[in-house]
């Protein structure tokens, strides 16, 4: 299983944006440190707190400080670029990298940017597509193309530099549960990054979108790889159920009630029609959302139920916020990197076969003892208790 972020970002408009650019920068040196294996952000241009206009920007200062992880865009918002350019920038970006970017798209889904480019809501997605479908040829065509479409028209006109993945890059987008959006997921053979939790009223279930992907494939004659399914959700760890969510809690209902029942409307967060949006708690916003607050244990136990609902996926995404201080935001992802992370990538299996082994061997006095009588049993870690204990 591979494990992403997700950063749109979300910072406070009342800090010091270079500082919070710089942070942002530094996370994916950290996550790179961790061993997460992929990192994308997203691309906004109002409203004040989503503050990144140009990821492919940001992402071409990280491929210079690491060298692993994959970088890319969750999502280029389409409608408000020429296809040429966004092909070209992201054919560069791949050569930056050495082959590590991945070229998310979508058709916007922050109403205000929307609103600035003056672009009528129903004229988003036809807009992606055909965007979508000259970025494609562009960059799966040696000679040059000419596309004559109802919102671009280019004739003959070819990236005089390819990306370096051959035929070309990866690319991504973004789900709520639309079949529309599933469709194009499938067309492309792309990444798909879908919600844990909170879709509208008519979303494919979590469990149904892969086997819509599928079908989707035989239609358009492709075949996507379920290894490509990520599900995306919020995570904060601590030692302890109770720490975690006391770190998180205020940052939480700040960030819900004042950043996004404003972009969104409350109507979209409430867990009953008549519900009165000031009386919406931290408990039932993550529980519809299916965010993951609490232990290394409780993590696995949540991870694996969205694994299990979703019939599999390739890839567990963390949208990144800021609800505590950077401190115990960086114990949360070091705690999943080094308790989560390695039990669903199968790296300590053996190692907990063999410790229970030797555990069994000990109490079957098949151990021999050096130097003197047999020793105690030996305990083991138990993560729910903090406390070592007898087996």
């Amino acid at each position: 299983m591979k494990f992403s972020f997700f950063m749109m970002p979300l910072h406070l408009p009342s800090e010091n944006p270079s500082l919070a650019f710089q942070r942002d920068i530094d996370l994916i040196n950290y996550a790179e440190e961790l061993d997460f294996d992929e990192f994308y952000i997203g691309e906004h241009h109002t409203a004040g707190w989503e503050t990144i206009p140009a990821p492919e920007m940001v992402l071409a200062k990280a491929s210079a400080t690491t060298h692993r992880i994959k970088l890319g865009t969750s999502v280029v918002s389409l409608p408000f670029h020429h296809p040429f350019h966004v092909a070209e920038r992201f054919a560069f970006l791949d050569h930056m990298s050495r082959g590590r970017a991945v070229l998310g798209v979508g058709p916007s889904g922050l109403p205000t940017d929307t609103q600035l480019f003056n672009i009528p809501p129903q004229d988003l997605n036809p807009m992606m597509r055909e965007s979508t479908e000259i970025i494609v040829k562009l960059l799966e065509t040696p000679g040059p193309v000419t596309y004559d479409g109802k919102y671009w028209q280019i004739k003959d006109m070819a990236l005089q530099l390819r990306s370096y993945q051959q035929p070309r890059l990866k690319m991504a987008t973004a789900s709520v549960g639309s079949e529309r959006s599933l469709d194009f997921a499938a067309q492309y053979e792309m990444i798909l990054f879908s919600l844990a939790g909170g879709g509208p009223p008519n979303a494919v279930p979590l469990g149904e979108q892969w086997n819509v992907v599928e079908n989707a494939g035989v239609r358009h004659g492709t075949r996507p790889d379920r290894d490509d399914f990520r599900v995306v959700t919020y995570v904060h760890l601590a030692d302890t159920h109770e720490q975690a969510w006391a770190e998180v809690k205020a940052g939480i209902v700040r960030d819900v009630h004042r950043y996004f029942y404003t972009i969104n409307t409350p109507a979209q967060w409430l867990t009953r029609p008549d519900q009165d949006p000031d009386s919406l708690t931290v408990e039932e916003i993550v529980r519809k959302r299916r965010w993951i607050i609490g232990t290394p244990d409780e993590a696995i136990e949540q991870v694996q139920s969205l694994y299990d609902e979703a019939g599999g996926f390739g890839g567990l995404m963390i949208a990144t916020h800021e609800w505590t201080d950077q401190a115990r935001i960086k114990y949360s992802l070091e705690l999943f990197a080094r308790y989560v992370m390695p039990h669903f990538r199968g790296h300590t299996a053996d190692l907990q076969r063999a410790w229970h082994k030797t555990v069994a061997d000990r109490k079957a006095g098949v151990i021999p003892s050096v130097g003197g009588p047999p020793a105690e049993t030996p305990a083991l870690y138990d993560h729910k208790s903090n406390l070592y204990v007898k087996r």
